[in-house]
């Protein structure tokens, strides 16, 4: 008896439904044409999901779809429209991940130029742990009308580049459409600051407007490459010589996937995509883990140097998130040793990065952004370098408020990769993987990449990166500064707890100039300068 019951359990009561009403049908319709031709279409349709639902019985890949035949398929439904579901209805204005409601909505608001303030007082609780603030002064400034610009070129450096405080982050052709490439950098462009062009090399979309460029150069050497995949210095000189390339940086790891090699396969290496990256068609597009062209710190130092050179005195210098401290360390060493510089390091977060990655490496790999830019502002003034070397910050930077606080914890510049998507119409659907972005931002399909109406979007990035520097400009005035390289730690200020505060410069220490070379007894960088071999990235000992 309780197996003849089973057919009308919760479980299959659906199939049993949609089984019933289907032979109802047909035999009425048998009975009565007229009946057959009234009921043609609730036939095909209880008629299918009856078939679906002997069809979820029998198949054995999802053991819910077996128990709940034709009914589980509205979990897999709900499933799919969930983020969509959280971010239009439950989310407040500050919830939201990687980035709030309110952060996107502050970046639109600025690309289109429309009121951008916030009624009735701020939302966020101002005694929780962790909450952050940027002190005033009585005495405020006037707010500075200049766009605020940072010289980048040390004394080796025979074209020192004037670059805005404020630029685009690295974000490679492939990875965006041809539209978004062209209007971020004709929208950079128009505001006069630079493009990073992402290690997929430079692209016709990256020239086609003429904004500055800085060119980045990964594992994969995608634009100098030889065939076997190894660099190829004549390539790279005829490439780096442009004059639209105003700096070469050389990619050690991203905020995203530090140490992680990535792969795009044979069938999406198209015909543009092989010319551009120099590589072959029909086989898989890898960008290795680890770089061939050097394997110490003082043959990277030695490739800078080479860089440099070929690109005809151009700056350059380095990526990197910041991992294992005695491997930065190892190549400060180097530095020293060979008295080969960069003229910039470009320090990314872990919490940074625009496209896909594993999740452990994602969540639980490598150094936030605020910690690496302290530690390599602070690993440079202990080796006397740091007067000679900029360094740009990278890693969820997308307000005004957020590049104040990376500058004063040491970083001279700031790059944006999300904030300026979000300026492009990203909505943050997180399908950027996916190749079916909706707003036509990070995908090769042509259908849905011409949702991008380039003149459009053009004039939001610029938007975008001016209202952000006019919002910096207030900032500063407000805590009685005049230029982003006046805020020191000493202007910031973080809750520890709801009865403690900490300034900046409690929490994020600096040491003295020369002190590594001195010899420190620093906790952060003590055991790791000991460690730190300028010959290998192993530690010593």
């Amino acid at each position: 008896m309780e197996t003849l019951m089973i057919p009308f359990s919760p479980r299959y009561i659906v199939l049993t439904i949609c089984a019933v009403v289907t032979a109802l049908l047909l035999g009425l319709g048998i009975v009565d044409r007229k009946v057959f031709d009234l009921g043609l279409i609730p036939i095909l349709i209880f008629g299918g999901l009856t078939v679906l639902g002997i069809r979820d019985l029998l198949q054995q890949n999802h053991a819910v779809l077996r128990n709940y035949p034709i009914s589980a398929h509205l979990r897999f439904l709900l499933e799919e429209i969930r983020p969509e579901m959280r971010q239009y209805f439950f989310e407040s204005e500050k919830d939201g991940m990687p980035f709030s409601r309110d952060t996107r909505a502050v970046i639109y608001q600025r690309a289109k130029m429309v009121l951008d303030k916030r009624p009735f007082g701020t939302q966020e609780d101002v005694y929780r742990d962790g909450y952050e603030w940027m002190h005033h002064s009585v005495a405020p400034k006037p707010r500075a009308s200049e766009q605020f610009r940072v010289t980048i070129g040390g004394p080796d450096c025979a074209k020192p580049y004037s670059a805005s405080v404020f630029n685009i982050s690295a974000m490679s052709f492939g990875a965006l459409s041809p539209n978004a490439v062209r209007a971020l950098n004709a929208g950079a462009k128009k505001g006069g600051f630079a493009h990073d062009t992402g290690e997929g090399g430079v692209s016709p979309y990256h020239r086609e407007n003429g904004g500055d460029l800085i060119w980045e150069v990964g594992s994969g050497y995608f634009g100098c490459r030889n065939r076997d995949g190894s660099f190829n210095p004549e390539e790279f000189s005829r490439v780096a010589t442009d004059d639209q390339i105003k700096m070469v940086e050389l990619k050690i790891s991203q905020g995203a996937k530090p140490g992680h090699g990535g792969v795009l396969p044979a069938a999406k290496v198209s015909e543009e995509i092989s010319r551009i990256r120099g590589v072959s068609m029909g086989e898989d597009c890898i960008s290795p883990a680890t770089h061939r062209a050097f394997s110490t710190p003082l043959e990277m130092m030695a490739f800078i140097g080479e860089m440099r050179r070929l690109s005809g005195g151009k700056p350059a210098g380095f990526k990197l998130c910041i991992g294992h401290p005695w491997e930065f360390l190892a190549i400060c060493k180097a530095m020293l040793q060979t008295g080969i510089y960069p003229d910039f390091i470009v320090v990314d977060g872990n919490e940074g990065g625009t496209g896909a990655a594993p999740l452990e490496f994602m969540d639980h790999l490598g150094m936030p952004m605020r910690e690496g830019v302290s530690f390599v502002h602070n690993a440079l003034i202990g080796i006397n370098a740091r007067n000679r070397i900029r360094i740009g910050a990278a890693g969820k930077i997308a307000t005004a408020f957020d590049m104040a606080r990376a500058m004063a914890i040491g970083a001279d510049w700031c790059n944006s990769a999300r904030g300026f998507m979000f300026s492009l119409g990203c909505i943050q659907s997180l399908s950027c993987h996916t190749d079916r972005c909706p707003t036509g931002v990070t995908t090769q399909d042509p259908t849905r990449s011409r949702a991008l109406v380039v003149p459009h979007k053009i004039e939001r990035v610029y938007n975008y990166h001016h209202a952000t520097l006019h919002a910096l400009a207030e900032l500063l005035a407000a805590a009685g500064l005049e230029h982003p390289q006046q805020i020191r730690p000493i202007h910031f200020s973080q809750r520890i707890s709801t009865t403690e505060v900490q300034t900046f410069a409690q929490l994020y220490p600096s040491l003295r100039p020369g002190e590594l070379i001195d010899g420190t007894s620093d906790r952060r960088f003590r055991e790791a300068w000991a460690m730190a071999r300028a010959d290998s990235f192993s530690p010593a000992g």
